[in-house]
């Protein structure tokens, strides 16, 4: 019992923490691999667990959605459903080593993302001009990339969308972070749809169930938490969370 209740307190953490700007991987994935998952079972688990707390997220942020420049959201939403799935594949397909080999790796990189990515973003802006716009094919080209990404691990792919964004369309993070919202939804639940029906990660059943609840809880009440908390201190809470579970992954290994 104290196992499940330490998995339903990632599970709660994981939601919360996507719901205020990413980084629900740098909680989810380190706590099933200390439960003795391997890494690629603890990842597939992780992200059909979190799944309905992006869902959840999604929906209470759903009137306040704006489209990404004049990109269809249809379009957005669909390319992220196939790079997710793709991702997914790739991560089925590949040999299970190389992703243990990259996890640190992978973490360490979305760390540095997190910390640094809205300030490359803003340097890129002003380098750029905002006379450089990215035309509607151009956002979905690189949309479909992050999407694999996503597919295949995650973490901080929802920093580097409105990063994307910010940088090709100079759209304001908080304006497009509703939408970031919607597409790791999109991106997530193709990936999930094949982890399903493909991986085993329904070999541990409890384990699942319990963070898939904590999630679900996450996910609600991190969506509110936005509106309310100040963006530095998310931030903060975000990026500490990544660094130590980065470093205790490394040290695991």
């Amino acid at each position: 019992m104290s196992e499940l209740l330490l998995v339903l307190l990632a599970g709660v953490a994981a939601g919360v923490l996507n719901a205020m700007g990413g980084g629900g991987t740098f909680v989810a994935l380190p706590a099933l691999v200390a439960f003795g998952l391997s890494p690629v079972t603890a990842n597939t688990l992780s992200r059909i667990a979190l799944v309905p707390g992006a869902v959840t997220s999604a929906w209470v942020c759903r009137r306040e959605l704006a489209p990404v420049g004049a990109t269809s959201t249809k379009a957005l939403t669909a390319i992220s459903v196939i790079g997710g799935g793709v991702g997914a594949g790739l991560l089925l397909a590949l040999p299970a080593s190389s992703f243990d080999a990259a996890a640190p790796w992978l973490l360490a990189f979305a760390t540095v993302i997190l910390a640094c990515g809205r300030r490359l973003s803003q340097l890129l802006s002003s380098a750029l001009g905002r006379s450089v716009h990215m035309s509607p094919r151009a956002v979905l080209v690189g949309q479909f990339f992050l999407a694999v990404y996503g597919g295949y691990f995650g973490g901080a792919v929802g920093i580097m969308m409105l990063a994307l964004w910010s940088i090709g369309l100079g759209l304001d993070a908080a304006v497009t972070n509703p939408m970031r919202i919607a597409q790791l939804a999109a991106v997530y639940l193709s990936a999930t749809a094949l982890f399903l029906v493909a991986s085993d990660a329904l070999s541990a059943p409890p384990l699942l169930t319990t963070m898939l609840i904590g999630a679900v809880v996450g996910g609600f009440a991190g969506a509110h938490l936005t509106r309310r908390l100040p963006a530095r201190l998310l931030r903060g809470v975000i990026l500490t969370t990544a660094a130590a579970m980065t470093v205790l992954y490394f040290l695991r290994g």
